[in-house]
């Protein structure tokens, strides 16, 4: 067994832990990377590439509430949850409707846009002295709808993101045709969002960030993180080849396994994971113009350098369950009705874990009873989008300055019976 040091650890190699170690090490602090796989290896890897600062709306809100009930009536659709595994997440279920309720909703929404604001600033500052906006876009998104009905209730969406300052272009007939030339006619309008910044490649751009860091000192260690503790100094890490790293402060941005170290801290957060599924086409597929969001069907199309990626759609079934490709089959089989050009051949299926919060929130901030240990996870869809203004903020804490933004509607305790209420 060797024992190390450094000043700060980062549990975890995705897009969060990678782009936290930058900025600690843009901070002047020695940084050690721990990864039990490759960076990028999990949900990081599959997202859809959309910087989506736009998304201000939670997850928990009385708007999917409502969609969820008529989702989950077909078991290949948006929402998924097995049967089996609804005694287990039924708790988890129970704050998700809570926070939906119309003031937790409001509350969540404006903690949503604080980091929203936070984010877009952060991440393309950050991209541009890192030199990695080679990998950044601004195509625009554009969601479709059929029918005039489905695009009048989308209003509720346009006119709580016009509030925030975020400009949208409604589109119908042939206005949306040139948008996607080829989009089947039932799509009769769509929303156009003109400054959604994308991503060429998620994976590449989260080794290109990992990579920067390590170019600029901060140290890559191999292993999965298997118990921690607390020292009169900072914190231990016990990895599972019984080697052992002690830092003054320790970063746990493990994604949707992070409650499982949590809990050895004393702090209990209620983390469950969005099980996302997906398939890339190669990039001649389809002559894609930009994304697409399927808003009522609960998938995306998006063009990247890597090929044509057809994801989305929520299975709430644990981290142990094996994966059912079913649902990404399912996702291009729509894909194809919707985009009747589409060649559906060569694709490459993949499912990923995104960790979730009930609240749609992320966890930021030090362990209640240990704050030498800092939490930075629970993103949901978000974590790219999300992951430079979680940098800077965890270099804040880190270097004892004042936060960017408020941490109390981000704190752990948050989702304890005897949360701390002022």
């Amino acid at each position: 067994m060797a024992t190390s040091s450094c000043e700060i650890a980062i549990i975890g190699g995705g897009v969060i832990g990678a782009t936290c170690a930058v900025y600690l090490r843009e901070a002047g602090l020695d940084v050690v990377l721990i990864e039990r796989t490759d960076i990028a290896s999990g949900a990081s890897r599959g997202n859809a590439g959309g910087l989506a600062f736009a998304e201000i709306l939670p997850l928990a809100s009385p708007r999917i509430i409502r969609k969820a009930l008529h989702w989950m009536r077909d078991p290949m659709g948006p929402l998924s949850l097995p049967p089996a595994y609804l005694p287990r997440i039924a708790p988890w279920l129970l704050r998700l409707w809570r926070a939906s309720w119309p003031g937790h909703y409001q509350a969540n929404v404006q903690s949503q846009v604080s980091l929203m604001s936070l984010a877009q600033t952060e991440m393309l500052a950050m991209m541009g002295r890192t030199g990695l906006d080679r990998h950044l876009h601004t195509q625009g998104m554009l969601e479709v709808y059929e029918g005039a009905d489905r695009f009048s209730i989308a209003q509720e969406v346009v006119r709580e993101r016009a509030k925030h300052g975020i400009v949208s272009q409604p589109l119908q007939g042939s206005e949306l045709a040139a948008f996607q030339p080829g989009l089947s006619p039932r799509f009769t309008h769509g929303i156009h969002i003109p400054n959604w910044r994308n991503i060429d490649d998620p994976l590449q751009l989260t080794q290109d960030i990992a990579d920067h860091a390590l170019a600029h000192g901060a140290r890559l260690v191999r292993g999965a993180a298997r118990q921690l503790s607390p020292t009169p100094q900072g914190g231990r890490i016990t990895l599972e080849d019984g080697n052992v790293i002690e830092a003054r402060q320790i970063v746990i941005a493990a994604g949707a396994w992070s409650h499982h170290l949590t809990r050895q801290l004393g702090d209990a957060i209620p983390l469950e994971t969005e099980r996302g599924y997906n398939t890339t086409l190669p990039p001649d597929a389809l002559d894609l113009h930009r994304q697409i969001t399927f808003a009522d069907h609960g998938f995306v199309i998006s063009p990247l350098t890597c090929g044509i990626r057809i994801g989305g759609a929520v299975e709430l079934a644990g981290l142990k369950r094996a994966p059912d490709y079913r649902r990404a089959q399912a996702m291009l089989d729509k894909a194809k009705a919707f985009l009747p050009g589409l060649r559906t051949e060569g694709g490459q299926q993949w499912m990923g874990f995104r960790p979730s919060l009930p609240d749609s929130l992320p966890v930021i901030g030090p362990a209640s009873r240990h704050p030498a240990f800092l939490y930075a996870f629970g993103h949901g869809h978000l974590g790219l989008t999300q992951s430079a203004a979680t940098g800077r903020l965890v270099c804040d804490l880190a270097t004892g300055r004042v936060p960017a933004i408020d941490l109390h509607p981000y704190r752990p305790t948050r989702f304890s019976l005897f949360k701390d209420l002022r």
